[in-house]
């Protein structure tokens, strides 16, 4: 479709944004050793795409001086030719445009970059939106932002969620008026069409460029202010291949039968856009590829990148393995796992050597004497119905003194995973469980996750415990930090744990509740659930910083404040919407956006809008050594609003958390100091980083993929649709029903013409749709943040994908279709850190 203010930039499939369309003899990009091309202007010449990279101690002089900047590469999965990395002042992230400015790098690898002069700078023109300016990260919020994000349940199930010492749920205005009130333009029987996704509302190399995407100055945009400004880089350096260079995808023949490279290279292509396409040799391809590549149309291979040169666009690879076909669960979640470096191998022989190998095991009576006993208490845990890792228990028992005695006690895993073992080496590895919605990929084995160190109801576990004297009003007035003997009297759900929190003076029925060991009552342990409770909704009030423990090796977990300008332009924004935010603090956050909204299902879509809209200028939450970081201002976690912060709960799930046990263990004077450097307890945490936020992404992924079976298997499905972020071309919204988050694009839908403007701060896109039947009138609606649409959820062929139909206003219906790839645009754990 023609549109009258746009025009098209069309480039060859597969040429990266910014490179010459010129085809060679081999067709575009034909690498593995481009040899001569017919051009004698070029003939015996290479003709290099990539810059080289600067020498190592060019780029350490560099970074000294601060010529060079380094960061951690995030490309925008949605529009793959876009690239960021942070800015060291926490301004604007710093854009990287196209795939020869990121020369070769990849998704998270941690990249060396230098600065383009400022007339090659990106121009945000004043009409534009801001949101397309910075990178996507992962969707992970600040806990004191959010509470338990499930995207594939429905928003009704927020209030359903549990209130024991978790953080609690979040989540009014109405939809906009006039133009804006879409409900008011929306009608029923409308019909609903259907497009590929391949062919619609998916940016590729192809996508029309509009006008209003500038990526550079012209000179007489010289005179805009500082603020209309991007800074702009490009790659000099990959300082850590971060990346696993490995890909899910399909195979192709060449295009050009006739090429040399046709008879000695498939093409490959990966199924994440971020990652370039790739030759993989046909040695390595099934044996009858060539004869009958229909076949393999849609079997889905692995392959691993092993080399890039500068004179080709193209990678070069080898395929690792047939996966099987494409759109079945077990393929596409073992890509996954592969693409993020997911380590799901059985455990080896050495590594179940270093465990106890006659059992049942029993505690030695040497380990008796050596703990405190705390064996006779009412203590218990709290988790999902389903969890078979039990690592934290609970106790409150109240004193004489009208005082609680309250203790959290975590399993001792490092008492099973000698330092230096093979154990232990695996497990510092994989540094986390990786939760899939089917199975769960476990950091240790399963006689350790299971048994030895799940807090099983009614055994006798080792554990480490921090317990407390604390007042009704959560005011401690003693602790203590051991070694101890537990055994847990029941194992409650957080089903069983709400349910006493909603009943405080009714005895719920004994058959309602798990076995309780008869050395207890389920009176005792309701009354403890409802002491827990009732000083946590004090200690949320008022954070403590009483008393902390600080060792040079100390892990520590910090979260640097949001970036500050994009803050201040989102409270603007919100005070234009008639919203009163206070930012001024995570604790003020949390409570402008509790207060202001209600519990209907609009306004739970509002909060999560809203809630998702303040992540933004988050920054990652970060495991880090202390004696690394030498500024101790750094050292805060902003989100939690403590000086001071550690994982020690989960040291079945997360090796961060084994390495806080054994400092601590050290400190009390269980053991003697580890032998470990802070620079190289610091590579320790620059992993567990890494690891977690793969794991995140995996977990998401596959969450995805069970939705779009129940899209294929229950679809097509109905809803309403919140709009939670607008732009240029395309906006974003939350399917109200599922809970899940789309992107639709308007070169998708049956348009006459789309204008986006911003009035003050608020983004609006005013859509013109084109009438089928030429005497009727053109319908108009406009598009802005919190609009109410209709959608359609619907199952693409062959794969699990699903796509977003856009209903259009009137008596005909037109759709806009998005392929979900990389739905949650690439964010971590911040934007945020969304803390366990």
């Amino acid at each position: 479709m023609s549109h009258p203010d746009y025009r098209l930039n069309l480039r060859p499939l597969g040429t990266p944004r910014g490179v010459s369309s010129v085809v060679g003899p081999h067709g575009f990009g034909a690498s593995p050793g481009d040899k001569k091309s017919k051009n004698k202007s070029t003939r015996g010449k290479k003709r290099s795409i990539f810059e080289t990279y600067m020498s190592k101690e060019a780029v350490s002089e560099g970074l000294k001086r601060g010529a060079l900047i380094q960061g951690v590469l995030r490309i925008n999965p949605k529009k793959f030719h876009e690239a960021f990395i942070p800015s060291p002042d926490g301004d604007r992230d710093i854009f990287i445009d196209g795939v020869v400015a990121r020369n070769r790098a990849l998704n998270g690898d941690l990249v060396v970059v230098k600065l383009l002069p400022e007339e090659q700078w990106k121009v945000i023109k004043p009409e534009s939106n801001d949101k397309e300016t910075e990178a996507a990260y992962e969707s992970d919020l600040p806990e004191e932002l959010c509470g338990h994000h499930l995207p594939q349940q429905a928003l009704k199930g927020y209030n359903d969620s549990p209130d024991v010492i978790i953080e609690a749920q979040f989540g009014d205005s109405d939809s906009e008026d006039g133009h804006g009130d879409t409900q008011n333009v929306l009608v029923d029987g409308v019909e609903k069409l259907s497009v590929h996704a391949q062919d619609k509302g998916k940016e590729d190399a192809n996508a029309p460029v509009t006008k209003d995407e500038s990526t550079s100055m012209s000179q007489d945009t010289k005179a805009l202010s500082e603020k209309s400004l991007q800074k702009s880089a490009k790659v000099v350096y990959i300082l850590e291949k971060k990346h696993s260079r490995a890909a899910t995808g399909i195979l192709k023949l060449l295009a050009d039968k006739n090429s040399e490279l046709f008879r000695k290279y498939a093409l490959f292509s990966p199924s994440d856009h971020r990652v370039p396409r790739i030759y993989v040799p046909l040695k390595d391809c099934p044996q009858d590829f060539v004869t009958r590549p229909k076949d393999y149309a849609n079997t889905l291979f692995i392959c691993r990148i092993v080399d890039w040169k500068e004179d080709s666009s193209f990678a070069l690879g080898q395929l690792a393995k047939s996966l099987g076909q494409a759109g079945e669960i077990e393929p596409e979640t073992e890509g996954i796992l592969t693409e993020y470096g997911v380590d799901f191998s059985d455990f080896s022989s050495e590594v179940l050597e270093c465990l106890p190998q006659s059992l049942p095991w029993t505690i030695p009576p040497e380990e008796l004497s050596k703990r405190r006993d705390l064996r006779k208490d009412c203590i218990f845990t709290i988790d999902p119905s389903t969890a078979r890792d039990l690592d934290d228990a609970l106790s409150c028992r109240p004193l004489a003194d009208g005082t609680f005695e309250v203790g959290v006690h975590i399993a001792d895993v490092s008492y099973f995973v000698p330092e230096g073992s093979h154990l232990d080496k695996v497990a510092a590895d994989r540094a986390t469980s990786v939760y899939l919605v089917q199975k769960v990929v476990p950091m240790l084995p399963r006689l350790l996750c299971e048994e030895l160190c799940s807090l099983n109801p009614m055994t006798d576990k080792l554990t480490f415990s921090v317990i407390w004297t604390l007042t009704p009003e959560g005011k401690i007035l003693k602790e203590w930090f051991g070694r101890t003997i537990i055994r847990s009297c029941t194992k409650l759900s957080y089903e069983h744990a709400q349910s006493m929190i909603e009943s405080p003076s009714e005895k719920i029925p004994e058959e309602e509740l798990p076995p309780i060991s008869p050395e207890h009552s389920s009176e005792e342990v309701h009354q403890a659930v409802l002491n827990l409770h009732g000083i946590a909704k004090q200690l949320r009030q008022q954070r403590f910083v009483d008393g902390a423990l600080r060792l040079d090796q100390a892990l520590l977990r910090r979260h640097p404040p949001p970036q500050m300008k994009m803050l201040n332009d989102l409270v603007e924004f919100c005070d234009q919407m008639g919203l009163s935010m206070d930012a001024s603090s995570a604790g003020a956050l949390n409570k402008s956006l509790t207060k202001i909204f209600g519990d209907d299902k609009y306004s739970l879509a509002r909060k999560e809008v809203l809630t998702n809209m303040y992540s933004r200028p988050m920054q990652m939450a970060l495991y880090f050594c202390s004696g690394v970081l030498q500024d101790q201002a750094q050292f805060r976690h902003y989100a939690l609003n403590v000086p001071l912060y550690t994982h020690f709960t989960s040291p079945i799930r997360r090796f961060a958390d084994v390495v806080v046990h054994r400092l601590l263990a050290a400190a009390l004077g269980y053991r003697e100091q580890p032998e470990v450097e802070p620079h190289a307890l610091q590579k320790q945490a620059d992993h567990c980083n890494d690891r977690r936020m793969a794991s995140k992404r995996v977990q998401e992924l596959s969450a995805s993929l069970f939705f779009a079976v129940l899209v294929k298997e229950s679809g097509p499905l109905e809803s309403e649709a919140m709009v939670m972020g607008v732009l240029n071309q395309a906006f974003d919204v939350l399917v109200l029903r599922y809970g899940v988050q789309k992107r639709i694009y308007c070169n998708a839908l049956a348009l006459r013409s789309y204008h986006f403007q911003k009035v003050g701060k608020k983004p609006e896109l005013t859509l013109i749709w084109e009438p089928k039947d030429p005497e009727q009138e053109p319908a108009r609606q406009v598009i802005t943040i919190f609009s109410l649409v209709e959608v359609v959820l619907q199952a693409e062929a062959a794969v699990l994908k699903y796509s977003a139909i856009l209903k259009q206003p009137g008596p005909e219906g037109s759709l806009a279709l998005e392929e979900d790839e990389e739905e949650d645009e690439e964010e971590e754990e911040s934007h945020g850190a969304l803390e366990d």
